[in-house]
């Protein structure tokens, strides 16, 4: 895919103020740790994350990306009235209906016009949302929109915890598949695009890839089931290592065909922004498509797997704490279970 006149105006992120560290973590794990005789520290040690943060319980989704679309469209300086789309694309929602995107369009203040909907497709929702209005712009149905989003992960870890507290079946073995619920975190972040002729960023969406192989649709799977755990929060179960390695793969293809869309090369890519999951992820992910690590934009250590919002609000900081100067070229590496990726080239 290609877009002529599509631009990336503001990118925000909003996190949360709560922090809890691994340790933390693995403290309130501890009968679980001492009975099956894992180490402590092992959380850090294989995913480098040190700390992940939490909104206040009880927060919805809704009620943050409420704030976050408002910050978004008053940095754009796009007159609200310019606005034709407003979508809501994490995993998290308020309920299953409405949309959570109604309550978020009806605090935003955006005109009554605009398309309003939930986006979800695990941690690829808010790129997916950028398509979609990127689309919408470039066909010339609407002059602006605004993706947002806001995962609330306390209620996943929390609930992991309790679970793995009273399982008393529990192996070294069995517990793999709910490590990945404990590297999860909170976060919130929008995107806003516009057609050309109303940037001032001048921030191009050049285009990119997508790619499924939707063969690993069962590799992380989760839910609420409240007849199983007891109560109303979600679990998930994965298998990390086949995850790990399937995405990887799924990756190697989209950004060979992102390159190709493009007509780009890896010398012509100056900064990268990817999903954040672990170290181990990111590192095997550069290697692979053979991509300097320095030229990517880790947060993961500090906010833990975000989930949908996790690559949207590594590109927020990265743009705010190094603003890119004029002709530089940004990849945007999408990865989510299912599998699918999205692959997408800006230039500045």
């Amino acid at each position: 895919m290609r877009y002529q006149h599509v631009c990336v105006e503001t990118v925000v992120s909003n996190p949360p103020p709560n922090v809890v560290t691994s340790d933390e973590v693995e403290r309130q794990l501890a009968p679980v740790y001492e009975r099956l005789s894992l180490p402590f520290g092992r959380l850090e040690l294989m995913t480098g994350i040190q700390e992940r943060r939490f909104y206040d319980p009880g927060t919805l989704p809704g009620h943050i990306s409420v704030a976050t679309a408002r910050m978004a469209v008053e940095q754009s300086g796009i007159d609200p009235a310019s606005f034709g789309a407003l979508l809501h694309g994490s995993v998290c929602r308020d309920q299953m209906e409405p949309a959570t995107a109604a309550g978020v369009h009806a605090g935003a203040g955006l005109p009554d016009e605009c398309v309003v909907m939930d986006v979800s497709n695990a941690c690829l929702g808010l790129l997916n949302g950028m398509l979609l209005i990127a689309d919408m712009i470039e066909l010339g149905r609407i002059k602006a929109g605004v993706v947002v989003g806001t995962e609330t992960g306390r209620g996943l870890v929390e609930g992991t915890i309790d679970s793995l507290l009273k399982d008393q079946t529990l192996t070294r073995k069995s517990i793999k598949s709910a490590f990945a619920s404990l590297t999860i975190g909170s976060g919130s972040a929008a995107i806003v695009l516009c057609h050309e002729s109303l940037s001032q960023q001048h921030r191009r969406l050049l285009g990119g890839s997508v790619l499924s192989d939707t063969s690993g649709h069962n590799l992380c799977a989760g839910g609420v089931e409240a007849d199983v755990h007891g109560d109303s929060r979600p679990r998930m179960e994965t298998d990390s290592e086949a995850l790990l390695h399937a995405g990887i793969a799924l990756a190697e293809r989209t950004w060979q065909n992102t390159k190709q869309e493009l007509s780009w090369s890896n010398a012509d890519v100056d900064r990268v922004f990817t999903h954040q999951v672990g170290k181990q992820h990111r590192n095997l992910l550069m290697e692979t498509l053979e991509l300097d690590p320095h030229l990517d934009f880790p947060t993961v250590e500090r906010f833990g797997n975000t989930g949908a919002v996790a690559l949207p609000m590594a590109l927020a900081m990265g743009l705010e704490q190094d603003p890119p100067p004029a002709g530089t070229k940004l990849a945007l590496l999408g990865i989510g279970s299912g599998l699918n990726s999205v692959m997408l080239g800006i230039e500045t």
